[in-house]
């Protein structure tokens, strides 16, 4: 049986953006400082921030969050992936004990 990483969606691109213009120590951040603090690439930041990419797996969306000195559900909604979600309503997903 695979294991399924779970996702987290991004409330907003604005909220994000506001955080990183004064973040939990009341400093700033750049795309690019971001991005190195949490350990992803540039253009995922940039890609959360327009709306392109809304959803990251759970390491990374507490990178972010870590980076940023906020809690993680404060930037991010626990989601589920479609396939796995419909499995589970539909009673086939097999629980390994």
């Amino acid at each position: 049986m695979s294991t399924t990483t779970p996702m987290y969606r991004l409330v907003n691109g604005t909220l994000l953006r506001t955080l990183m213009q004064r973040t939990g120590t009341g400093s700033r951040l750049t795309v690019r400082e971001l991005a190195a603090a949490a350990d992803v690439s540039v253009g995922t930041v940039g890609s959360l921030l327009t709306g392109e990419q809304q959803s990251l797996p759970e390491d990374k969306a507490k990178r972010v969050s870590a980076a940023i000195g906020v809690d993680l559900l404060v930037l991010w909604i626990p989601c589920e992936r479609a396939g796995r979600h419909a499995a589970l309503s539909a009673g086939r997903l097999a629980v390994a004990v």
